[in-house]
């Protein structure tokens, strides 16, 4: 695992009202469990919102392709009213745009030592690195890198989870190619995300490398404990706590008939038939409407594909890192 130090002190967010840490990604790569094992930490607090998205300015409503931007537009609405509220609930994503709107998520926080967010679109921003520097220069950023070509396969199971794609991976890729630099959507930034040179590079240009941590996933999850241990210490908080991980979060679940889960998922049924479920019926129902998400795997000619794709991108990484990344080769 990687090892960049931790000499500095976290600077207190003044009146627990701003971050004074980061995670902000690799996508796909377990920081949706990340936020929420240190959200039980009892010296380190988490935005209620996980994925606000302030520092990057690209993700804004009008940078969105056409058909989704009237999409956009109300989540930014509804995430207005959600900060207007008592924010007592979780929320998994939403576009803040005001830096004093994007302050109330942090307004709950008292004594905790750290105090963070997870955007892990900030590490594919161009620029998230420097308008996090600009606004906190102190703070300390974590990054888990995955494989971009597993990460690639990961993101697509979700949208086919999602009820948002139901073709092979192999024509998902091949239509993101096409519709690249349309706008923020289901294409894009799709396979961008998986380019870490220059993204990590951006970090690196604009923070102390001691400010930064950077983990790879599949070493992390050979040793979880060891990962969580180094974290909590690079935070400066209780590394011997052990969070509660029997949960997991953002497991992709396939629909045995993806076509159908679209067309319910349109007409607002498919959300309707899951709260009307009785719960002693929730498991028969849902072995019976999802298949494993394993039951999908990656072709050896589109992990060939993939390869080809990435190889130039991982051979630089290396060199940035300065350590080796055959993993990710073979």
């Amino acid at each position: 695992m990687a090892s960049n130090g931790h000499e500095q002190s976290i600077t207190p967010a003044t009146g627990g009202r701003e971050p004074n840490f980061f995670i902000v990604g690799a996508p796909k790569a377990g920081t949706t469990s990340l936020y929420h094992y240190l959200d039980q930490h009892p010296d380190i607090y988490m935005s209620p919102m996980k994925e606000p998205c302030f520092f990057a300015s690209e993700m804004r409503p009008e940078n969105f392709e056409l058909s989704r931007r009237a999409q956009a537009y109300r989540m930014v609405e509804d995430v207005r009213d959600y900060l207007r509220g008592a924010m007592d609930t979780q929320r998994s994503g939403g576009i803040v745009c005001e830096w004093q709107n994007y302050l109330r998520l942090f307004a709950a926080a008292t004594t905790e030592r750290a105090v963070g967010e997870a955007t892990v679109g900030y590490l594919w921003s161009k620029t998230a690195a420097g308008a996090i520097a600009a606004r906190i220069p102190h703070a300390r950023i974590i990054m888990v890198l995955r494989s971009p070509i597993d990460r690639a396969f990961s993101h697509y199971l979700h949208y086919v989870s999602d009820g948002l794609i139901s073709g092979s991976f192999h024509d998902y890729v091949r239509a993101s190619l096409r519709h690249s630099g349309e706008g923020l959507g289901i294409h894009h930034p799709f396979l961008e995300m998986g380019y870490y040179a220059d993204q990590v590079q951006r970090y690196l240009d604009h923070f102390p490398r001691k400010q930064i941590r950077i983990w790879i996933y599949e070493e992390t999850k050979k040793q979880p404990r060891e990962f969580m241990r180094e974290l909590l210490e690079f935070l400066e908080v209780d590394s011997s706590f052990v969070p509660d991980t029997s949960k997991r979060h953002r497991e992709p679940q396939i629909a045995r008939i993806v076509k159908l889960k679209q067309v319910l998922n349109r007409a607002g049924l498919w959300q309707l038939g899951k709260r009307l479920t009785p719960k002693p019926f929730k498991s028969v129902v849902r072995n019976a409407v999802y298949r494993p998400s394993r039951s999908i795997t990656m072709t050896a000619e589109d992990r060939a594909m993939m390869l080809d794709f990435y190889k130039s991108d991982i051979q630089r990484l290396e060199k940035v890192l300065g350590r080796d990344l055959s993993l990710w080769l073979d």
